[in-house]
């Protein structure tokens, strides 16, 4: 995939990301998101964070944290997760065509919006219609990756399908459902197993 057709469709969906966000009530923001013990609110500063990250800062302030990870996602997204929903949806639509990042192939940043975004939406009712080749280029990315997240040993030993776009992995028991859940699930987040069904999905749901 050309590298300005893969960053479009991370336009595209921050871009979605902060008209929903836009929506939101104050009180929202503070709602536990499906990424563990971070709100709402944490969840956009994060992805903000993110598009305001250079390979250069990204090092400069891991070493800064001792080069912990969590403390330095810690650090980042309470610099930019303050304010209103206007206000946060206003410092995405900021980041809406940044293709500043820290290291790492662009496929990540489309990943983690989706991800994130579905961290957003999923505990607060809101439902996003991912674009079908959106959902296909992360759960591929995903599918074969381990880093941070665990994807692919979380998945090993299951056939994985969606049901609503083109895709599937994998061999064994099959666990089915729309793309935007599986990716979650891939991901670790296990509200997103609610969405799921299959002959695998009791087997499935033992590794969370």
């Amino acid at each position: 995939m050309a590298n300005k057709e893969l960053w479009d469709k991370i336009f595209a969906e921050r871009t979605a990301l902060a008209d929903d966000v836009a929506g939101l009530k104050p009180a929202q923001l503070d709602k536990p998101s499906l990424c563990g013990g971070w709100t709402v609110r944490d969840v956009l500063g994060h992805v903000i964070g993110t598009g305001h990250t250079s390979p250069l800062n990204f090092f400069g302030s891991l070493l800064a944290a001792g080069f912990s990870f969590n403390k330095f996602a810690d650090k980042k997204l309470k610099q930019w997760n303050s304010g209103s929903p206007t206000e946060l949806a206003d410092k995405l639509r900021a980041i809406t065509t940044s293709t500043t990042s820290p290291p790492g192939p662009p496929l990540t940043w489309l990943g983690e919006v989706v991800v994130h975004g579905e961290d957003v939406r999923r505990p607060l009712g809101i439902k996003h219609q991912y674009p079908a080749d959106h959902l296909v280029a992360v759960a591929d990315f995903y599918k074969g990756s381990n880093l941070l997240i665990g994807a692919k040993k979380r998945i090993s030993g299951f056939t994985i399908a969606a049901d609503d776009v083109h895709w599937s992995t994998g061999t064994g028991p099959e666990v089915t459902g729309p793309g935007a859940a599986l990716i979650s699930a891939m991901t670790g987040r296990k509200a997103a197993l609610d969405d799921l069904s299959g002959a695998g999905l009791q087997q499935f749901a033992a590794r969370f």
